[in-house]
């Protein structure tokens, strides 16, 4: 842990402007690899915040290695499926499935629609991860830049990730300040969906229509008719829908049995809850659909299990790049946490008397630049801020979930270089630094600013 102690709250936040500063000189202007330049500014970082040189190499293998545990298998998982799907001809058959119901006008509404219902259970990084090999194929059969099709997506994931329970960030926040779940649920969507409309789908889309991006191959690209591993012939939609509810039903499981043990409804320590609760863990989840899959498009159909094996194989290869690049993402993080960083500036804007509404905002949005993590923003910023909301009482239970959804809305602003998210977005869609800061960055921070904006107007209205 480096020994910040003797650093002043300007001296902290210097450096972690400095260090965010070099990082983006050497990625954009002098070209070196992201990962490259992600660990030497790391490693540079750890040093001004006062680590010790023995601790260094373990403090960035650390951050490295804590992300990677978390997004590893996420991202190789949801790369075998999406190879999977796509080379049997699945994605065509979800794309014309939605392109039917919605029109092809509407295809980025179909899209973000869908990213909706992705989102309510499953983490952003897993749901982006399964929604991949659909918008790639309805952009390459559609054309058009590539983010035309992704934005309205990543604007939906942004907005249940940040806002809605069960995700883990809403939740801290609420538990801290003494909020009741279900209500804070109901605002969410209150706030949320016009949120989503107007800066998920409606200034995605803008923004995909004007920056164009080919759609990368990292699954694979062209017709899967062409491809020496294609799996045919085109599964039915029936079995295709059925794959991807698949990880969304074992997450939805898992984040249920955890409510109703909260409630009492069901016994927590029970064998059996630990065992649902197991499968439905997001990487469990995940291999048991790769697994089904598996089956279904490939075993079951009669086909080798060499092709099949090397399908695997090429699944991975492209990806591997996106799993090192986010992982050097969470180290600076990680460092940047460590630092303390985030927590002193936090404490700086708690002292300064803020409205309690602008406080919970500011306090999650500071640390949220700080560090990169989304969840631990939230979670950090509703420790903080709790206990002036109880000192100063009287508060409904609407107004605990409005200051809930400030403290959120904090948290999702301004991803950048710090934020594992930023790179593991920037890798599947095939963008460099620049582009990704103007449309990802500028996307989640409109989610966060609309955000708070409503619930501010309500805050102040109730």
């Amino acid at each position: 842990m480096p020994d910040t102690a003797n650093l002043s709250v300007g001296w902290l936040i210097a450096i972690a402007a400095i260090a965010i500063a070099i990082l983006l000189f050497l990625i954009i202007w002098v070209r070196l690899h992201a990962i490259l330049a992600l660990i030497v500014v790391s490693a540079g970082t750890a040093v001004a915040t006062g680590t010790s040189a023995e601790d260094i190499v373990d403090t960035l293998t650390d951050g490295l290695g804590g992300t990677l545990g978390t997004v590893a298998l996420l991202i190789g998982f949801g790369a075998m499926l999406g190879r999977l799907i796509e080379v049997s001809g699945g994605a065509r058959v979800l794309s014309d499935g939605l392109i039917r119901l919605f029109g092809e006008k509407r295809a980025p509404l179909a899209l973000s629609v869908a990213s909706l219902l992705f989102g309510f259970p499953i983490f952003l990084d897993a749901a982006f991860v399964v929604m991949v090999p659909i918008i790639f194929s309805v952009a390459r059969r559609l054309g058009g830049s590539l983010l035309l099709y992704a934005l309205p997506a990543t604007g939906a994931f942004v907005m249940m990730h940040a806002l809605l329970p069960p995700h883990p960030g809403p939740v801290a926040a609420a538990d801290a300040i003494g909020a009741h779940m279900g209500i804070v649920v109901v605002v969410a969507l209150l706030v949320g969906l016009p949120t989503w409309w107007f800066t998920g789908y409606l200034l995605g889309k803008w923004m995909g229509q004007r920056v164009d991006i080919p759609v990368p191959d990292i699954l694979g690209g062209g017709s899967p008719q062409d491809d020496e591993d294609h799996l045919g012939p085109p599964p039915p939609l029936p079995l295709l829908i059925m794959l991807l509810v698949l990880p969304v039903a074992l997450i939805f499981m898992e984040t249920g049995l955890a409510t109703l043990s909260t409630a009492g409804v069901v016994d927590g320590d029970a064998t059996w809850v630990h065992v649902l609760q197991a499968i439905g863990k997001t990487p469990s989840a995940l291999l048991i659909t790769v697994l089904v899959a598996l089956w279904l498009l490939g075993w079951r159909r009669r086909h080798d299990g060499k092709v099949l094996e090397r399908v695997i194989d090429r699944a991975l290869a492209p990806v591997c790049s996106i799993i090192l690049l986010t992982g050097a993402g969470g180290m600076f993080g990680a460092v940047l946490q460590q630092s303390g960083i985030g927590d002193a500036v936090a404490d700086s804007l708690d002292a300064m008397g803020l409205p309690l509404i602008v406080a919970a905002f500011l306090v999650a949005a500071s640390i949220r630049v700080a560090q990169g993590s989304a969840t631990v923003a939230a979670t950090t910023a509703g420790g903080l801020i709790a206990p002036a909301i109880h000192a100063t009482g009287g508060f409904s239970q609407f107004e605990l979930s409005l200051l809930v959804l400030a403290v959120a809305a904090g948290s999702i602003v301004l991803s950048h270089v710090n934020d594992s998210g930023f790179w593991l977005v920037r890798g599947f869609l095939g963008m460099d630094t620049k582009t990704t800061l103007k449309t990802w960055t500028l996307q989640g921070t409109a989610v966060g600013l609309m955000t708070f904006a409503i619930v501010t107007v309500l805050f102040l209205v109730v």
